[in-house]
């Protein structure tokens, strides 16, 4: 590109076809096009004037519309004032898919969703300018802003390693993603869609506020927004919404914008979207756990949603979620018993959550190395046992009998080969003591057995069976 043509490029941007006053920095409006998506990849180099003018002004009117300014394709006063509005960090627009340049609609989904109703989320590193509870209540407040419109459930994970579906920390500067922060103002904040993990990180050299004070920048109304992208949406162009990517200012009546709404609802449905009629718990048998409860009902947990089986298969009404049923449950349980006491633990990974038919009994999850020393995460059955009334744990080719009245709980002698449980096998899916006789399922079939002989019962047909003819209710599939 020859001198006069940059001379001329930069005049028409810099002061418009009409002679307007200088109003921008060329190279800071070119390098915020390139961060905000309007510019392809391989179109900036660094330097506004090796870019032709046709591409800096089709960018400028791409990011004048998106934004909800006059299109003139010029640096006006408009599109300077706009481009240094406090704003979240993730693009408006994917630089290298032409498709979204032309919206078919006014919301965007990133075309990644979480395939679970229940997202377990943790704040794992606080900001310096607020306390711990006040967090805590802003990030539950935001969560329930999207949960109030989709049949989402949000559940609060204790620190450490597990894994989340959303991680939230606070961060300053260079962070180790793909994007630093830039200090008070410019960028507040940026996330992840479902795809790339979902995790959101807020500048905290920003003036963070909570409540109705609008001094500084209010950490509730930016975490509906970035949560609204860890769930799959992208940035809008309807100003008034939620999900457009500018800040806006504190508001005491913040709420979804309708194109917020129809943007989650397409996602996940709304609060009153039904389990399909056709859901079956005979499609997928590869991965469930069954326990009995406190009145004696069979329940088969597989993956969001239980169903209650009796003599005929799955009872009338299921399946439900399991967050209808018991509160607070994330979905994928890996074991569940019910104890003497009525009370029934349930486990997922290194942690477990104690219920009273279906309230939570305290303060949970908790982990497993605390509740149950000696037992080790990520188990695959449970039950107590009827020949003498311990707990008995089963992971991989071993077992474990826990019995809360000994100290330590676990003997020394544990773990024991599963082999000693003669006739079951190993990396088991449930386990349960029915009608006076202790079963045990892995995938589809299941084993019952002879507490006395202390090996797999005998009968016609011989064991194991067919766990989905036997118990789920499903026809039997003839040779």
């Amino acid at each position: 590109m020859d001198t006069t043509r940059v001379l001329l490029l930069c005049c028409y941007l810099l002061a418009g076809g009409s002679g307007a006053p200088l109003v921008g920095d060329l190279t800071s409006a070119t390098s915020y096009l390139s961060r905000y998506g309007y510019l392809k990849e391989n179109s900036y180099t660094g330097s506004a004037a090796l870019m032709s003018q046709d591409t800096l002004v089709a960018a400028l009117k791409d990011f004048q519309a998106f934004a909800g300014l006059n299109v003139t394709g010029e640096l006006d006063n408009d599109t300077v004032k706009m481009m240094a509005t406090p704003r979240c960090g993730v693009e408006d627009m994917d630089p290298n898919n032409d498709d979204t340049h032309v919206r078919t609609k006014r919301y965007d989904i990133h075309g990644s969703r979480w395939h679970s109703r229940n997202i377990t989320y943790r704040v794992s590193k606080y900001s310096q300018r607020l306390t711990r509870e006040q967090v805590d209540h802003e990030i539950a407040r935001a969560l329930q802003v999207w949960s109030n419109h989709t049949s989402l459930v949000f559940t609060k994970w204790p620190g450490g390693d597990a894994e989340v579906h959303i991680d939230i920390r606070f961060e300053t500067g260079d962070h180790g993603d793909w994007d630093k922060f830039d200090g008070p103002s410019g960028t507040l904040a940026h996330a992840y869609f479902p795809l790339y993990g979902g995790d959101v990180h807020f500048d905290d050299d920003e003036d963070w506020r909570v409540g109705n004070d609008d001094g500084g920048t209010n950490l509730f109304q930016i975490a509906v927004h970035e949560l609204g992208h860890s769930l799959g949406l992208h940035h809008s162009e309807v100003a008034q919404a939620v999900m457009g990517p500018f800040y806006k200012n504190y508001s005491g009546s913040f709420d979804l914008h309708e194109d917020d709404i129809e943007g989650i609802t397409y996602l996940y449905g709304n609060t009153w979207t039904a389990i399909s009629e056709n859901t079956s718990l005979c499609d997928d048998i590869s991965r469930y756990t069954i326990f009995t409860d406190k009145k004696g009902n069979i329940n088969v947990l597989r993956g969001d949603l239980v169903f209650r089986l009796n003599e005929n298969g799955v009872v009338s009404g299921y399946p439900r979620f399991i967050s209808d049923v018991w509160p607070g449950l994330p979905g994928d349980i890996d074991a569940a018993f019910t104890y003497h006491t009525g009370k029934t633990y349930f486990f997922k990974g290194k942690f477990y959550w104690k219920y009273l038919q279906g309230t939570m009994d305290g303060k949970f999850p908790k982990r497993i190395s605390d509740g149950f020393i000696g037992i080790p995460d990520d188990i695959d059955a449970a039950f107590q046992w009827s020949g003498n009334n311990k707990i008995y744990f089963f992971k991989g080719d071993k077992f474990w009998k826990y019995d809360p009245y000994n100290s330590p709980p676990v003997s020394r002698r544990y773990p024991k080969s599963i082999s000693n449980w003669q006739g079951i096998p190993n990396h088991l899916d449930a386990a349960i003591v029915y009608s006076g006789y202790s079963y045990f399922f892995k995938g589809q079939d299941y084993y019952r057995f002879n507490d006395e002989d202390f090996a797999v019962d005998e009968g016609r047909p011989p064991f194991p069976r067919d766990v989905s003819s036997w118990w789920f209710g499903c026809n039997m599939i003839s040779d």
